[in-house]
């Protein structure tokens, strides 16, 4: 199979950015976030696994997944979070392996993005290498303030329930620095696409 590259980074890093540029090089891009955003829109299997597990109260009147009613809940309560794991994540991992395999032939590698990956090690055995996208930790504040209108602890809160930046870098083969502009992430990006591209195919779950 065409080598896997599991691309993560905190929220606010500009993950979304750097699979964008890599899809627009060629690669094919697979985003377990906009999956399980998928899941659990109106009417779908996660939105209804939810409904069931959780109550109706934690959907919307349309039937999706009231996130921000979630979000509260599974930071207060730990076992609550674990349900809600075991009910989308094993969707979520199916959707991947049936989008790789449905990926075109003439894409030179594929890159699952795992915001995730360092915390619960999925994908850890498809990737042949992790790339970790990393900026300032204060530029990563005032990002998802700006897209998400949440307060600045509430962002804090977030990056505090994922592992630290020091431990993130400690598990990265490569690193995108975006603290600059668009340009420089693009051309580290370009750079990190011709190294992979001389990446061998080598059976699944080797590195």
């Amino acid at each position: 199979m065409p080598p896997v590259i599991a691309l993560t980074g905190g929220i606010g890093s500009g993950k979304t950015s750097v699979a964008d540029i890599l899809a627009e090089l060629g690669a094919a891009v697979i985003d377990t976030d906009e999956i399980a955003h998928q899941l659990t829109a109106a009417g779908q299997p996660g939105a209804r696994a939810i409904g069931a597990q959780f109550g109706a109260e934690y959907l919307a009147a349309d039937g999706a997944l009231d996130r921000k009613r979630m979000r509260e809940l599974v930071f207060a309560d730990a076992p609550a979070k674990k349900k809600l794991e075991a009910l989308l994540h094993p969707m979520i991992r199916a959707e991947v392996k049936a989008r790789m395999s449905a990926a075109p032939a003439a894409a030179p590698y594929a890159v699952i993005v795992v915001p995730l990956l360092i915390e619960t090690g999925a994908y850890r055995e498809l990737a042949r290498r992790v790339l970790v996208v990393d900026c300032d930790e204060e530029e990563q504040v005032a990002r998802v303030v700006r897209r998400s209108q949440l307060a600045p602890e509430a962002v804090r809160a977030i990056m505090a329930s994922q592992v630290s930046r020091a431990e993130r870098l400690r598990h990265a083969d490569d690193i995108v620095r975006n603290d600059g502009d668009l340009p420089g992430l693009r051309a580290a990006v370009e750079a990190l696409h011709r190294k992979y591209l001389e990446l061998p195919e080598k059976p699944l779950g080797t590195r």
